[in-house]
């Protein structure tokens, strides 16, 4: 990490408080009765000032889980997104409106996804977990959960209380699929956050759903590098320069992806009657402008891509690497770098730009992905397969982000 970017880290943590507390997400849960594979899916995309981030496998009280951790956060203690062997998932997005005016300041929302992901086997054991808290639960959070029993909902949770919306019925989505951002529903509403990108996804997720395009890869693929704005609908790819020279600075606030998305993570559940350890979560460590995505797996000895743990140096390389190309498209050192995007840089009419060049290596880290996850639903069981797979994303991507990139 260099010197400016731990600077920011630091200020903003002073700034923030506790700075474990993402800022800004956006999210979807889907039920498996409309997705095209009767698969459910969740998807959060976090927006946070911990840029840097991995994925872990822990053993946890009851079930081994996989999450998204602050690097940091070394025991961890805090969980993002996860799911477990049970074939439980969750993911969470802060909830501005919850509590009213109030202050929060414990900030449990990432400790109760860790609990939950290692006690919880179903919505009905996750309603037990919140039922039983103490009060208040120092909770503002829209929590979004599928299990293996085709479960699908959100569930609005403050610190007094929480309110289920359930994905499968008809009444409450009656497009199957339900979207938050940083509000909720059942909050004070004169307080919502988060419109801009709810406007977003809403507008996504409605042509996503009338052109049965409802399945994990295209959500993966465009949610995150959604690059039109939900208030003013103004397109990036409309405006894109001629190549990577034309310098082409513009305001880039308010999109899905932001400069603080520090990770994406879309699980995809299982059918009835599959084996709750094919759950897959489809992973994107660092900002998914500058990091591909990959599928993950509970595999029995815990093992996951080294790219993407934590290494020597408790970093994981795949998320420094987006990090190093994330200053580059991000150029300003000085005022409001966060708001301020070049272009060029991303996306250009070249397809030079490192958004472009990041998609051509996901499009066959993704492509052999689904051949080993086919694979392992036709054995109905999580084997060497995907360890093989794993090492090959390893060679792979190094080797694609030194070449493309000149990156180590």
């Amino acid at each position: 990490m260099n010197k400016y970017r731990l600077l920011t880290v630091l200020i903003l943590s002073l700034l923030i408080g506790n700075s474990s507390i993402g800022l800004a997400c956006t999210s979807v849960i889907v039920s498996g009765k409309v997705t095209q594979d009767g698969r459910p899916l969740l998807l959060k995309n976090r927006d946070s000032y911990n840029f840097d981030n991995l994925a872990v496998v822990v053993k946890g009280e009851k079930y081994t889980f996989l999450a998204i951790v602050a690097a940091k956060d070394t025991r961890p203690e805090n969980v993002w997104s996860g799911h477990n062997e049970k074939g439980f998932a969750i993911i969470n997005t802060a909830a501005y409106n919850l509590n009213g005016k109030e202050k929060l300041e414990s900030g449990n929302d990432g400790r109760m996804m860790r609990r939950a992901l290692e006690i919880c086997a179903t919505l009905q054991d996750f309603e037990h977990l919140l039922d039983t808290l103490s009060r208040p639960m120092g909770a503002n959070s829209n929590f979004g959960v599928i299990d293996a029993e085709g479960g699908c909902a959100y569930y609005e949770t403050g610190n007094e209380g929480y309110k289920k919306f359930d994905a499968n019925d008809p009444n409450i989505a009656p497009y199957g699929y339900l979207v938050r951002t940083n509000h909720a529903y059942s909050g004070d509403r004169s307080l919502d956050k988060g419109i801009e990108r709810y406007i977003a996804i809403e507008d996504f997720m409605l042509y996503a759903g009338f052109t049965d395009q409802l399945n994990q890869e295209y959500l993966l693929r465009n949610v995150p590098r959604y690059l039109t704005h939900g208030f003013t609908k103004i397109n990036l790819y409309q405006q894109m320069p001629q190549d990577e020279k034309d310098v082409t600075i513009v305001p880039f606030k308010d999109f899905i992806p932001r400069y603080q998305t520090t990770s994406t993570m879309l699980v995809q559940g299982v059918k009835k009657g599959e084996s709750p350890k094919l759950t897959v979560s489809w992973t994107i460590v660092g900002s998914p402008l500058t990091t591909v995505a990959i599928p993950l797996c509970i595999l029995p000895d815990g093992k996951l891509p080294s790219i993407i743990t934590r290494g020597d140096d408790g970093q994981a390389k795949l998320t420094q690497m987006g990090l190093t190309l994330k200053d580059i498209i991000f150029p300003l050192k000085r005022g409001n770098r966060m708001e301020y995007i070049d272009l060029s840089k991303l996306i250009n009419q070249q397809r030079t730009g490192i958004l472009q060049q990041v998609l051509t290596i996901e499009d066959e880290v993704l492509a052999k992905g689904n051949i080993a996850v086919e694979e392992m639903r036709s054995k109905g069981k999580v084997d060497s397969r995907m360890s093989e797979y794993y090492q090959w994303v390893d060679d792979f991507v190094s080797e694609r982000y030194r070449t493309l990139f000149s990156l180590e």
